[in-house]
């Protein structure tokens, strides 16, 4: 090694000097680099806090469709269960049957859907039709929701035949 000089240790030690104060400049973030990564976090929790949301909301919608499809089908076991003439005079206030219901599926006393069921007679076949709303559709007429399901947000709509 060659010995240095007091020429050389002189600009080592300033260089030194240099780097250290830079590097003390350069310890922390800026108030602008802080807002900007506040900023960017924000906006990727804020998207999937939305997406979190929109999935919570599609699993309450899929079951009230499952629940919506079961009641339909339900009612169409039922009434395969019939004979011909408990299907021709259907709906049978003696047998307990209604062509329009409304639904407390967990019975805590608040409705959760509103089934209403039409049966055509074609001699010797029966036409079925099951028609499942949510409860906010109770006030609105039968007919108003047998004509236009869709309108008032039909949850499950379940048609078949029935021959005797």
């Amino acid at each position: 090694m060659r010995p240095r000089g007091k020429k050389g240790d002189a600009m080592i030690q300033r260089l030194k000097n240099r780097m250290a104060r830079g590097a003390a400049r350069r310890e922390g973030f800026t108030l602008i680099e802080v807002l900007i990564s506040v900023l960017l976090v924000a906006v990727a929790v804020t998207g999937l806090i939305q997406l979190y949301m929109m999935s919570a909301l599609n699993n309450v919608r899929a079951n009230q469709v499952a629940n919506a499809v079961f009641l339909a089908q339900q009612e169409i076991d039922y009434l395969r269960s019939l004979t011909l003439t408990e299907l021709a005079s259907f709906p049978n206030t003696v047998r307990g049957e209604a062509d329009d219901e409304s639904i407390d599926l967990n019975v805590d006393g608040t409705l959760d859907f509103r089934r209403i069921t039409v049966v055509t007679n074609h001699d010797p076949a029966f036409d079925i039709t099951i028609l499942v709303f949510p409860p906010s559709e109770r006030a609105a007429s039968r007919d108003d929701l047998v004509a236009d399901p869709d309108a008032h947000r039909v949850r499950a709509r379940l048609a078949t035949m029935i021959t005797r």
